[in-house]
């Protein structure tokens, strides 16, 4: 693959900086009246999700990094092991609990997913951005209860917590974002 110099930086731009795959956050040109011109640059480390602000020569060569994002289906979890299937070729891959970390949270079993692997290693797991699943528990809302904006708590179907408005009853469809964990409608 091609090398990518740090002149030719774009925002989420994947490359390896010292042996870490990295993605470009954010760069600036930077041209200063006296010395050489450089890039400023803001670059997070994908697997491990760190961050780190760092300047280049505009010449500085680094290698491009292929990050492979490919839909899959949630199958189930064994404990340490989270099975996701390949709904093409219907190859299985497990995937470690470390990996997975809090991703699911909002996933159901059979749901679609995206694995992000480099070099055939699965680091990171992405949910859709938004989900429907059934509030299993809540506390009835009362009547005259009418506080704009005020909340309560939830446990929907795959057992996360979330707050929602007084008006959501157990057994509703709830529209969620899974970013933030957030309420957004009934359906």
């Amino acid at each position: 693959m091609a090398d990518v110099t740090a002149g030719d930086f774009r925002n989420g731009m994947t490359i390896e900086i010292e042996g870490k795959v990295c993605q470009i956050v954010e760069f600036q040109h930077v041209k200063p009246g006296k010395g050489a011109a450089f890039v400023r640059t803001k670059y997070k480390d994908v697997i491990n999700g760190g961050v780190v602000e760092k300047s280049f020569r505009p010449t500085e060569k680094f290698p491009a990094a292929r990050i492979d994002r490919k839909d899959m289906q949630y199958l189930y979890n064994d404990g340490d092991l989270y099975y996701f299937m390949d709904t093409e070729t219907f190859d299985q891959i497990p995937v470690a609990n470390e990996v997975v970390g809090d991703s699911l949270k909002f996933v159901k079993e059979n749901d679609m997913v995206k694995l992000n692997s480099y070099n055939g290693s699965v680091f990171a797991v992405e949910a859709p951005l938004f989900v429907e699943l059934e509030i299993i528990e809540t506390e009835p809302g009362f009547a005259g209860n009418t506080a704009q904006g005020a909340t309560k708590p939830a446990t929907v179907e795959t057992g996360a917590q979330i707050q929602v408005p007084l008006f959501v009853n157990q057994n509703d469809k709830v529209q969620i974002d899974t970013r933030t964990g957030e309420y957004l409608k009934r359906v």
